[in-house]
């Protein structure tokens, strides 16, 4: 297994040493260090090292916080604080960069090694689910994939026709997406799935229900009823309108 390479931004020589000896007796790869947030943004850009430890309270221009914010703004990678004390105020400014963790002045050896631990394997958990939604986002938004989308389940990307799909249901960060004789929940929006799926077969009818217009069975105000399982939708006041313009009402 190949070693984890750590950049070490520390600006007290003596800390740095003993971080670095740290480091090095754990098993870990030091591929630099750096006693000022610019050099830690220089190295950190050359050197892409899976992991930085970061000083909170640097001297010079940058603090440890503002050059975590220009290396996650360019890069990839996880940052772990290091401090020996910090205010109020300091800590909420460290909490907007997101850290995957802090290391408390004066350390021991265990604290270093479960701090890198748990964001290396957290970061790589992020990335996966990253990975994941980036593929399924590239293949639902594929202009040549007309009449079908893809939605995961059990760990697969399985091919759903729109025409199968009955209604979606917004529950809080997920959507349901139902066909007949099953049901797909996925991480995303209603504002996004609305987009992905074809305009002219699909129509919003409440803030929490989207519905397939040719499986509309009847409407008795303020619902709507779906054919074969006879599902009874809500009709929002501010979606009234556009539905009856929508199913040629006569």
């Amino acid at each position: 297994m190949a070693k984890i390479n750590v950049l070490v931004v520390e600006d007290e020589s003596i800390v740095s040493k003993d971080i670095q000896h740290s480091l090095k007796k754990l098993g870990y790869n030091v591929v630099g260090s750096s006693s000022t947030g610019e050099k830690a943004i220089e190295l950190a850009l050359e050197l892409k090292p899976d992991i930085v430890l970061m000083d909170i309270m640097l001297k010079g221009e940058l603090t440890g916080i503002q050059a975590s914010e220009q290396i996650k703004a360019k890069l990839n990678i996880p940052v772990v604080y290091l401090t020996a004390y910090a205010d109020e105020a300091t800590l909420e400014k460290a909490k907007v960069t997101e850290p995957y963790g802090y290391i408390i002045k004066p350390f021991k050896e265990i604290d270093i090694h479960t701090s890198i631990e748990m964001a290396i394997y957290k970061h790589a958990k992020e990335r996966e689910v990253q990975k994941e939604r980036d593929l399924l986002y590239s293949l639902v938004e594929n202009k040549d994939s007309k009449g079908f989308i893809f939605v995961k389940s059990n760990s697969r990307l399985v091919k759903l026709k729109t025409t199968d799909i009955y209604f979606v249901e917004a529950l809080k960060d997920y959507v349901v997406i139902n066909a007949l004789n099953s049901r797909y929940t996925i991480h995303s929006t209603m504002k996004d799935i609305e987009k992905k799926l074809p305009s002219e077969e699909f129509i919003r009818v409440h803030r929490s229900f989207i519905v397939g217009i040719n499986k509309i069975a009847a409407i008795e105000q303020p619902n709507l009823i779906l054919e074969n399982d006879k599902k009874v939708i809500p009709i929002g006041g501010s979606y009234k309108d556009e539905l009856n313009r929508r199913i040629n009402l006569v």
